[in-house]
Formats: structure tokens, C-alpha cells, sequence
């Protein structure tokens, strides 16, 4: 047996030795001095020893267990500073060199569109306001010479909220159009004004051309002597810092409630170029080369009067039109179907 235990010394040594990392001198450990190992197998079998060779014996494993321990603990350390002495190598980082750019997206078109329209009428200096998304059907409606009942509302195909009605405004509503921020703004009592109110918008309608909720941009001007002209130059101004210099505009008679005159504004379509067809087919988009932006016109007199200012003293105009088809007809994009930018595909966002 004191060969053995001296074998096992000699045995274990040689192998925490020669272990390469940290993964074989465990191993070698596990063999060696674990609880089921050659260790433990022959300190089990001394119970078989005379009782007057034990106490010798006894020692001599213990004195072998403290060697194997000892060797097994300078291997760990050598090991340690070999991992240390490598680092300087392995783990060297250099700080000035740049980083890795973490994926970057990009402004949704829509949210771009807003931004644009944005910064081309505060140089002309209307102010950007917002009004509420949920109104009341007077400031919706009635307040925009429109009563109870009347058929020009049906064209709107609003989302009606299921509330308690307000004893003077009605029903609430989700905003079928910027127009109910008219009257908001009017009620400030601060005139001269030059507002744009830019807002989501919400009607039963989905189609290439429409969809359930929508951005607007409402523009509004209340002054002294102000006309069609105005209008007129206000909106050639803004197509041509928004569309380029090439494209067309014009102004078509049409009937709203709130606005006499009143006037639809359609640009040269994009998609086709103007002809109204695309290929051998119809321009699926505009079918006859133009397309309607939105409506304008000159503010009617009763609306001037439910915002509390005097039709006698103060005269203006006021647009509305949709952000996402007024941005469709970018030069360039060639974008046919407006629902293609709340589907959220990558395939399509990524190309802009």
C-alpha cells in the first residue's frame, strides 16, 4: 500500500503538470482527489490493514494528500498568471478606434411629410397649433355652418363615440377634419391670424386614395381685405417648394359648408406624369392625370361668427389637405396605393 500511495503522488503530480487549462486540471483533480476517487479508494481500503501498521500508514496518506493539494495549487497559479500574461494580447482593446454603429432607422415618410409642410408655412409665418383628436360635433359641425341634420355632414362618415353628450357642444366624435380647430382658434380673440394645424383625422372610408385615420394639415388666415388671391398664392407657393417648380396646380368650384367660395386643389399626378395613364391602363391613382389634394376657399361669414369675429371688419381663407396623399404625389416616389404606409413593411420603408 505504500507503494500505491507513493505511485498515486507521483501520479497525481504528473498530471496537474500537464494539464493545459483550467478544464483538464479540474479533471485531473476530479480523478485524483474527488470523492470518488483513486485518493479516496485507497484510504477505504487501509480498513483492511493490522491494526499496528495503521497509525504509519495513516500518516503516509496524509502526508500524500497535502503533497498532491500542494501540487495542484501551484499548477492553479500557474495557470492564473498564464491567463494574466495573456490578456495584454487577447484583451487588448483600442480605445480610439471607432465603434461599432448600432442599426439606425430613419423618420417614418409621413412623420417627414409633417415636418416639411411645417417648416414651409412657418416662413410664411403661420403658427403650428393642435386641437384635439375627440370633439364635440358643435365644433365639428354645427359651428362650421353646418346644423343638425344637415346633408353635408354624410360626406365626413364620422366615427360617432358612444358618450354622454355635452349639453351645448352634442355628441363627441373623433375629428373628421382640421376644419373644428377653426373656430378654437378664433375663440382666442387674437386677430390677425395665421394658424396651421396639423392633426390625425378620422372617417369610414378605406381605399387606394383614403384611409380611416389620416393626417391633415389645416391652414387658416383672418386679416383685413384678404381674398381668393391670397389663397391662390399661399397654396401655388406651397406646392412649388413641396412638389418642385414643374408641377401644376389648380383650383376647381366646389361646395362646402363652411367656405364661399369654395374650391377643390388638385396637382398633376405623380404616378403618371399627368396623362392619367400608366402603361396600357388607366392611372389606377388619379384616372385622369390630376388629383385632388383637398379643399380651400374663403371662410364662410357664420363661421367667422360662431369663432366671435365681425365678417364686416376681418374676411379670410382656410385649406385642408390630407399629409399622406399631398406627400404621394412627391416627385419621385411613384406611390400608387396610400395604404402601402401603415402596412410596416421593411421591404417598402427601407427604400426611403
Amino acid at each position: 500500500m505504500k507503494e500505491q500511495f507513493e505511485r498515486l503522488q507521483t501520479e497525481a503530480s504528473a498530471a496537474f503538470a500537464a494539464a493545459k487549462d483550467a478544464a483538464e486540471l479540474e479533471a485531473a483533480e476530479i480523478k485524483y482527489l474527488g470523492r470518488k476517487g483513486e485518493m479516496a479508494s485507497l484510504m477505504q481500503g487501509m480498513a483492511g490493514l493490522p491494526s499496528h501498521e495503521r497509525p504509519a500508514m495513516g500518516k503516509l496518506a496524509n502526508e500524500v494528500k497535502i503533497a498532491i493539494d500542494r501540487a495542484l495549487a501551484e499548477r492553479k497559479k500557474e495557470l492564473e498568471a498564464e491567463k494574466l500574461g495573456k490578456l495584454a494580447t487577447e484583451e487588448w482593446i483600442d480605445l480610439t478606434a471607432p465603434g461599432t454603429r448600432p442599426p439606425e432607422g430613419h423618420l417614418h415618410l409621413v412623420t417627414d411629410a409633417i415636418a416639411t409642410v411645417t417648416d414651409i408655412f412657418t416662413r410664411l409665418g403661420f403658427t403650428r397649433v393642435r386641437y384635439p383628436e375627440v370633439e364635440w360635433d358643435w365644433y365639428a359641425f354645427e359651428a362650421l355652418n353646418m346644423p343638425k341634420d344637415h346633408p353635408a355632414r354624410d360626406e365626413w362618415e364620422t366615427f360617432f363615440i358612444d358618450a354622454p353628450e355635452h349639453p351645448k357642444l352634442g355628441k363627441m366624435v373623433l375629428t373628421p377634419h382640421t376644419s373644428s380647430g377653426q373656430v378654437r382658434e378664433m375663440q382666442k380673440g387674437v386677430l390677425p391670424i395665421r394658424m396651421i394645424n396639423i392633426s390625425k383625422t378620422y372617417r369610414r372610408q378605406i381605399t387606394q386614395r383614403h384611409l380611416p385615420m389620416f393626417h391633415q394639415f389645416e391652414g387658416m388666415m383672418i386679416d383685413k381685405d384678404v381674398s381668393v388671391t391670397h389663397l391662390k398664392g399661399v397654396l401655388d407657393h406651397f406646392a412649388r417648394e413641396f412638389f418642385g417648380p414643374t408641377r401644376k396646380t389648380r383650383l376647381r368650384p366646389y361646395h362646402f359648408q363652411f367656405t364661399e367660395p369654395s374650391f377643390e386643389i388638385d396637382v398633376t399626378c405623380d404616378v403618371c406624369g399627368g396623362t392619367g395613364q400608366y402603361g396600357n391602363a388607366k392611372c389606377k391613382l388619379c384616372k385622369e392625370g390630376w388629383l385632388e389634394l383637398g379643399g380651400a376657399g374663403m371662410i364662410h361669414p357664420n363661421v367667422l361668427k360662431a369663432g366671435g369675429v365681425d365678417p364686416e371688419k376681418w374676411s379670410g381663407f382656410a385649406f385642408g389637405w390630407g399629409v399622406e396623399r399631398t406627400m404621394m404625389m412627391r416627385e419621385g416616389l411613384k406611390l400608387d396605393d396610400i395604404r402601402h404606409l401603415y402596412k410596416n413593411d421593411f421591404r417598402f420603408l427601407r427604400q426611403f
